[in-house]
């Protein structure tokens, strides 16, 4: 059975960094996709960044763009999100997607699968 785990998250000024990571198993790693969503409170679940099989495609929101960088290591069947130039819109628990499709219309863009991670809790202080 597919099991997803985050972790990394914690308390951050604004300004500052973390990197999370997304530990799978039970699971082909290096032949599924992989994302990262947020969800903030009162908000919905949204995608962050995702990232192909190889790592040679990956997809950011806009909101993250050029401070957030989506990586993997399928040697160590894990997931990373390094998370730069924070900001207290950046608060909320970030959840691990495993195996979702990636397609390509006007860009490429991520659709998730039933597995996730139990999210790990991210809080920017201003």
């Amino acid at each position: 059975q597919v099991q997803v785990v985050e972790s990394g998250g914690g308390l951050v000024q604004a300004g500052g960094s973390l990197r999370l990571s997304c530990a799978a198993s039970g699971m082909i790693f290096s032949i599924n996709h992989m994302g990262w969503y947020r969800q903030a409170p009162g908000k919905l679940r949204a995608l962050v960044a995702a990232i192909s099989s190889g790592g040679s495609i990956t997809h950011y929101a806009d909101s993250v763009k050029g401070r957030f960088t989506i990586s993997r290591d399928n040697a160590k069947n894990t997931l990373y999100l390094q998370m730069n130039s924070l900001e207290p819109e950046d608060t909320a628990v970030y959840y691990c997607n495993a195996g979702g499709k990636i397609y390509h219309s006007a860009s490429y863009d991520y659709t998730p699968s039933d597995y996730w991670g139990q999210g790990t809790q991210v809080i920017v202080s201003s």
